[in-house]
């Protein structure tokens, strides 16, 4: 009789063993590698991540997005989560919202070229309050906008204004040529001076080689967010602390082109940024602020 019940009890516990179910392990995605950047060479072995997955190109690649390619072989996802989530940039613009607000742009403007721009300038867009982030991610896409066409123009259109762009008063001249120094990138960098201001705080020589600012999203990108994290040009403030100041848009006009536009030098230029400004923080969800105007 003991046996009997022996032998039942280890065959119930064989039953309920099999009706456990344990918990599933939760899955750890692999952390994603640097993301995928359009105007990058990558050859075969070299990963990206991109939309929340890293790849492997299999061999030389450039501009053909992962994913959408058989040149890049699919690692799974990664970021944190592990069912593929696209990894946060830290960036208060999704990209779903850049290609928004930029329906015509031009493609060498790429989304992962200014997400890649940001660890440059870690204040950016990232001070303050929720709303005051997106103001201020507003504020330099508005005006970035405005600078470019809605981010058409990589390059300064007028090429007789070219050699303009050179002082030689400066002690190192202008090593790249004559008319080497015109606007470029997203807020149309130019002047020798600006080029070599830029490229020192950035760690890049531009004034040897501005070319590059027309050539890689990245650095193209950088150059803006240096203009408008450090430089007040005609006003008394940066861009940056004009927003996080709270001192308005308009300030940033001031800043940007604010001896042509501002105190009645162009209203309908005034407007057109303020126009875009107003679009863009719908578009994040966030106000205006006030100040609109210069």
């Amino acid at each position: 009789m003991i046996r009997r019940v022996l032998s039942l009890l280890v065959a119930l516990a064989a039953v309920v063993a099999a009706l456990v179910v344990l918990p599933a392990a939760t899955a750890q995605a692999a952390t994603c590698v640097t993301a995928w950047n359009s105007s990058s060479v990558y050859t075969g072995g070299q990963t990206a991540s991109y939309n929340g997955r890293n790849y492997t190109a299999k061999w030389w690649t450039q501009n053909e997005r992962p994913g959408s390619s058989d040149v890049w072989a699919d690692n799974g996802a990664c970021g944190t989560g592990g069912g593929g989530e696209q990894p946060g940039t830290g960036f208060v613009v999704s990209e779903a919202q850049f290609n928004q607000m930029f329906p015509n742009r031009n493609s060498f403007y790429t989304y992962s070229g200014l997400t890649a721009a940001l660890g440059s300038y870690p204040a950016f867009a990232n001070t303050g309050s929720t709303e005051v982030k997106k103001r201020e991610a507003a504020a330099f896409l508005a005006n970035v906008s405005h600078e470019t066409g809605g981010l058409v123009y990589i390059k300064e259109v007028n090429e007789a204004n070219y050699p303009h762009y050179c002082d030689r008063n400066q002690s190192y001249g202008c090593p790249a040529g004559q008319a080497a120094y015109y606007g470029r990138g997203p807020i149309q960098l130019s002047w020798n001076f600006n080029y070599k201001a830029a490229g020192d705080a950035l760690g890049i020589n531009l004034l040897a080689n501005p070319y590059l600012v027309e050539q890689n999203a990245s650095v193209a990108w950088k150059t803006g967010l240096w203009y408008w994290n450090t430089q007040n040009g005609p006003g008394t403030m940066t861009p940056h602390n004009a927003i996080v100041n709270n001192r308005g848009f308009g300030e940033t006009i001031r800043s940007i082109n604010g001896a042509i536009e501002c105190n009645g030098g162009n209203p309908a230029q005034v407007q057109s940024r303020i126009n875009k400004f107003t679009q863009f923080t719908q578009i994040l969800g966030t106000t205006t602020g006030s100040n609109l105007s210069c």
